[in-house]
């Protein structure tokens, strides 16, 4: 099977990671061409038109990586959740895309795990990268819209797409709106789509996050995309600037969460923090490496965070004086107390998981 994504300047810089859902119109084999004319894979509803060479040349601006779809959004949108009954579509702007017509459940389950789900596993990597090397990253999502839509003309240049989280958008629109463009806010398209990309990795990791749309005719040639990221660049670092220092916030409950003011949320949190912590002390016969293994994180990683944490509202503590709130005693008395020496099948597992350790 061939890459489901395109990692651009995959794993440099830190602070900023650029997605583009519908960056492409090529299709894979088998697929062929889903019975599609040449003239109509290069339309819009097979792609994002120019969207794709914004997002490399914001990515090249900052030194920042970039996740980009690597096959057309014919074949699966990801921009929508797994359950979304348009994540394939059979009909689209009118025409019929004939090689979706027959993609029943089992179809539809079989793209999903071939290109919908490594693809946003890609980002959620890059995330937990970044976040393990200490930064909360902003993600940039790039698309584009036509420039009318059932012969309506649309008046805007540029659209930001928000939901509840605007420390990005809001100042993200001002500073569109004072270089002169004609910008929409939560136009053409509503921001609350849940379960589409931006809800997945920014809304609910309380990552800040937008998402740009640019009107087609600005962008349709190589050389005008190229034009519009310059332009973008300072109106992206101004509002970067203006949002400040880049923090997990959450703005809406997490599945299944009885909707509660945020003082309360973090109440519950930190009891649910406490009770973690108390459960680890009194589990002293699992060893962190069989945590990494099985779960990805361990005891040194709860300790390191609650650091990040602290040192974000300015209050230092050192590594071991982190960790020992979670040991509950020093790391290196609970390691001569407790920690047994790993087996060749613990350290072989350790070694396969390819996880990164605090």
């Amino acid at each position: 099977m061939k890459i489901a994504y395109e990692h651009y300047r995959q794993g440099e810089g830190a602070g900023l990671i650029f997605v583009c859902d519908h960056a492409a119109n090529a299709l894979p084999d088998p697929y062929g061409d889903l019975g599609l004319s040449r003239g109509l894979l290069e339309t819009h509803i097979a792609h994002d038109i120019g969207a794709a060479t914004v997002t490399r040349a914001l990515a090249d601006a900052y030194g920042a990586t970039a996740i980009l779809a690597r096959w057309s959004r014919l074949l699966i949108d990801l921009n929508r959740g797994a359950d979304d009954p348009t994540i394939v579509m059979k009909l689209s702007d009118g025409s019929i895309i004939p090689g979706n017509a027959c993609a029943d459940a089992v179809e539809i389950a079989k793209r999903i795990a071939d290109f919908h789900a490594p693809y946003h596993d890609a980002i959620e990597t890059e995330i937990a990268r970044q976040r393990d090397g200490g930064a909360v990253p902003a993600l940039i999502s790039m698309h584009s819209f036509t420039p009318s839509w059932k012969n309506v003309p649309r008046p805007w240049e540029i659209g930001i797409l928000w939901d509840r989280d605007g420390r990005l958008a809001k100042p993200l629109l001002e500073s569109f709106a004072r270089a002169g463009f004609t910008v929409g806010d939560n136009e053409p398209y509503r921001g609350e789509l849940e379960n589409d990309c931006m809800y997945v990795h920014g809304t609910m990791n309380g990552l800040p996050h937008v998402l740009i749309e640019i009107r087609q005719d600005l962008i349709a040639t190589e050389e005008s995309a190229r034009a519009m990221a310059l332009r973008i660049k300072p109106l992206l670092d101004d509002a970067l600037a203006q949002m400040g220092k880049s923090e997990i916030r959450f703005t809406r409950p997490l599945p299944g969460e009885t909707p509660m003011d945020e003082k309360t949320r973090e109440q519950l949190e930190a009891a649910a923090f406490r009770r973690l912590v108390a459960h680890l002390r009194g589990r002293t016969d699992v060893q962190n490496i069989d945590l990494m293994n099985l779960a990805g994180f361990c005891r040194n990683c709860l300790g390191d965070w609650y650091r990040e944490a602290a040192a974000a509202k300015d209050i230092t503590l050192s590594k071991d004086e982190a960790r020992e709130i979670v040991y509950g005693m020093t790391p290196a008395e609970w390691k001569a107390r407790y920690q047994k020496e790993a087996s060749p099948e613990q350290q072989a597992a350790f070694a396969a998981s390819q996880k990164t350790h605090s």
